[in-house]
């Protein structure tokens, strides 16, 4: 039983400890996230279209060599 103490009061400690760091962060305004949101979508777009884009020349390189 005094196992089963141990293991909840080092949890209530861990989560203790979660909270006292999560306070110290610093995190960021409504604008900052939608911000860093836009860009995100940006570049993965981007990055898709570039991705897409290099997809289409190698298949038709690969078709034109066979």
């Amino acid at each position: 039983m005094s196992k089963i103490s141990e293991s909840i009061g080092g949890l209530r400690g861990f989560f203790g400890e979660v909270s006292a760091e999560l306070k110290k962060c610093a995190w960021p305004t409504r604008p900052e996230l939608f911000d860093s949101t836009v860009v995100v979508i940006l570049s993965v777009g981007l990055l898709a279209g570039f991705v897409a884009a290099c997809d289409v020349v190698l298949r038709e390189l690969i078709r034109l060599a066979i």
